[in-house]
């Protein structure tokens, strides 16, 4: 079970030093949510502000392009220092290409559905990529209610990942906290992005840590 902090809910005017906390409590990525404006409405940040914050921090970064046009940018977010790249399926950016372009630059690639896409759209690209990431929400804010229902979509991923011995992690975003990360644990799941949940905790070890055993305790006979 891997944790991957969203720093969109962070103090911003803080982002170095929430990223490093959340790193020293012993998050595993630290996911970070783009946004242009266009695809999603909402804007957030660009390559600029991640490559600002690559030399501070040795925990993983886990990209989330939400925006129109991930194959123009995919090398900004490359040189910045991402080491996974999601990107929308629903983009407008070819999506082979755009998948291949990530990995040739070095980082793993990875597809993103909203929740009015269907399990099944992915399922051609699955040997081409590293991650999947199903939204719980819908993209562009934070602090959402969690969307119970896309759970049928990632058994289904999950399903067709494990019956084709595939090593894809499947990742949920949106309303995840140590209630709704269970029920994604039990559907299938296996990396947590979590934003309000962890970041208005006072003790970020002890948030993470109870996120993590709550999500793996769910797979266990008692859970």
């Amino acid at each position: 079970m891997k944790i991957a902090p969203s720093v969109l809910a962070c103090d911003f005017s803080r982002l170095g030093e929430e990223s490093l906390a959340m790193e020293a409590a012993g998050a595993d990525l630290l996911h970070l949510d783009v946004m242009d404006g266009h695809f999603v409405p909402n804007i957030s940040f660009g390559a600029p502000v991640i490559k600002s914050l690559r030399p501070r921090l040795s925990i993983p970064f886990d990209v989330h392009l939400m925006i129109s046009e991930p194959l123009r940018y995919a090398k900004d977010f490359l040189q910045a220092g991402a080491d996974y790249i999601t990107f929308h399926i629903e983009s407008d950016s070819p999506i082979e290409k755009t998948i291949e372009t990530i990995r040739q630059g070095g980082a793993k690639p990875g597809l993103v559905l909203k929740p009015v896409t269907e399990a099944q759209a992915v399922f051609p690209y699955l040997d081409q990529i590293d991650m999947v990431l199903v939204m719980t929400v819908e993209p562009g804010f934070g602090g959402q209610a969690f969307m119970e229902h896309m759970m049928s979509k990632v058994r289904a991923i999950r399903e067709e990942i494990d019956r084709r011995g595939l090593s894809v992690l499947l990742e949920v975003d949106g309303g995840i906290d140590e209630t709704t990360g269970p029920i994604a644990a039990r559907a299938g799941a296996d990396v947590f992005v979590a934003g309000s949940s962890l970041f208005k905790q006072k003790d970020y070890a002890a948030a993470v840590k109870n996120l993590r055993e709550r999500c793996a305790g769910a797979l266990s006979p008692q859970g």
